[in-house]
Parts: structure tokens; C-alpha cells; sequence
């Protein structure tokens, strides 16, 4: 694996995040420079798939929560289930079958931070 089948990775799934009529007005909304925002997102899944030594492309800087929390009111709990549906789909098309289980237990554990970050209040 590389960065390069990482950016095929990431360009696939995002073609599907765009055309999914759940998600898709979501993140067309809220991406407005799709280039970079792909860019963005492979070298964020380089960062989390490859070992430092393998790295060639731009590092990531960024924070996925504040992010996210710009988009609240328009994001729900069941979008980051079918989300991570559609990464299973992308990844086991893509990557290794190692590699996919790697990469969809990754963004699994990514989902369930983010969700807990934007969704849950404890009772007081």
C-alpha cells in the first residue's frame, strides 16, 4: 500500500460521500474546493495507514472535530453509520483485504470519537 492507491482510495469514496442522497447534500454543501479537500483527506488516511518512512505526499494539520462541528445542525448520528458503510464498500474495493479491515477498523474508531465529541451530553 502507498499513498497513491490511498488517493484512489479516498477519490472513490468521496464520489460515492457526493452522489449518496443521505450524506451528499451534506458535504457538497460543505466542501467547496473539492481538489484540496481530497488532498486533505489522503494525506489524513496516509498519516493513520502508512509508516512515516513511507510518506512522501503533504502531512496532515488538521482538527477533524472542529470540522465537524462547524456542520452540527446538519449532521445526525445514522450519517456516520451509512458513512462507514460506504467506506466498507470503498476499502474492500480497493485495498488489500488486510488492509481494509485495518482501514475500516480505523475509520470505525474515528466515527465513534466523532460522535461522541458532537452528540453526547451526560445528563446532569
Amino acid at each position: 500500500m502507498d499513498e497513491r492507491l490511498l488517493a484512489t482510495l479516498v477519490s472513490r469514496f468521496y464520489a460515492r460521500v457526493r452522489q449518496d442522497p443521505d450524506l451528499g447534500p451534506v458535504f457538497n454543501r460543505a466542501i467547496t474546493d473539492w481538489d484540496q479537500h481530497l488532498e486533505t483527506l489522503t494525506a489524513f488516511w496516509s498519516a493513520l495507514m502508512l509508516p512515516p518512512e513511507r510518506l512522501a505526499g503533504p502531512r496532515y494539520k488538521g482538527n477533524p472535530m472542529a470540522a465537524h462541528l462547524k456542520h452540527l445542525q446538519r449532521l445526525t448520528p445514522a450519517m456516520f453509520d451509512r458513512w462507514l458503510a460506504l467506506w466498507s464498500q470503498t476499502t474492500a474495493e480497493v485495498l488489500p483485504p488486510e488492509a481494509a479491515a485495518d482501514a475500516l477498523a480505523k475509520a470505525a474508531r474515528i466515527a465513534t470519537s466523532l460522535q461522541l465529541g458532537l452528540f453526547y451530553r451526560p445528563a446532569a
